[in-house]
């Protein structure tokens, strides 16, 4: 089975941008499909974006569009979350998880996770 492994979290300014990484072992990244979530303290885990095993198709949920993008490196068995804009409603833990099956936006959807990462923005 493919493990995962998110890193790039920190602590940064509204405005600022952070790139989150997530680095695959085990299994080739490329025959799965790949989503990054959130989850706030007390909140649920929320779908942030997702991006298909050829990276011919990506989605993202409406808070992160034009701020937020997914992209992968196949070659480097990794998947990147590149987040310009901050706010501090973005303040989370940030998954990245994998899935052999069709992309989907619950948590639910996918098989494999990592531990996370944490970002903070400050205002």
């Amino acid at each position: 089975q493919v493990q995962l492994v998110e890193s790039g979290g920190g602590l940064a300014q509204a405005g600022g941008s952070l790139r989150l990484s997530c680095a695959a072992s085990g299994r080739t990244l490329s025959n799965y499909n790949v989503g990054w979530f959130r989850q706030a303290p007390g909140k649920e885990r929320k779908f942030v974006a997702a991006i298909g095993w050829s990276a011919d198709t990506t989605y993202s949920t409406d808070s992160v569009k034009g701020r937020f993008t997914i992209s992968r490196d196949n070659a480097k068995n990794t998947v990147f979350l590149q987040m310009n804009s901050l706010e501090p409603e973005d303040t989370a833990l940030y998954y990245c998880a994998a899935t052999r099956r069709g992309l989907s936006f619950s948590s639910s959807g996918f098989e494999y996770w990592g531990q996370g990462t944490q970002v903070t923005v400050s205002s």
